[in-house]
């Protein structure tokens, strides 16, 4: 399964040719290559997979999303404990 994290666009800048730049996903922050993307501009939300900028999505999606994986890992995080429980 693929998944795709979005984050949002802090940083830009060019390695050697190949634009790259820097996310920020709920506070942690992602060297990301551009090379896919690059019209994306800094302030925006992009779709990250395997290390690349993929797609740039609209905020409110951005945001649907992370509340999504928040959700999933608070059921990982409580699973966890009724396993250790047993």
């Amino acid at each position: 399964m693929c998944l795709a994290v979005p984050g949002r666009l802090v940083e830009l800048g060019d390695d050697r040719g190949t634009a790259v730049g820097v996310i920020d996903v709920e506070g942690v922050r992602k060297d990301v290559c551009f090379a896919l993307l690059p019209e994306a501009q800094i302030g925006e939300y992009v779709l990250v997979h395997a290390g690349f900028a993929i797609a740039v999505v609209d905020e409110e999606a951005a945001g649907e999303t992370l509340a999504l994986l928040r959700e999933i890992d608070e059921i990982d995080v409580a699973d966890r404990g009724a396993k250790g429980a047993r």
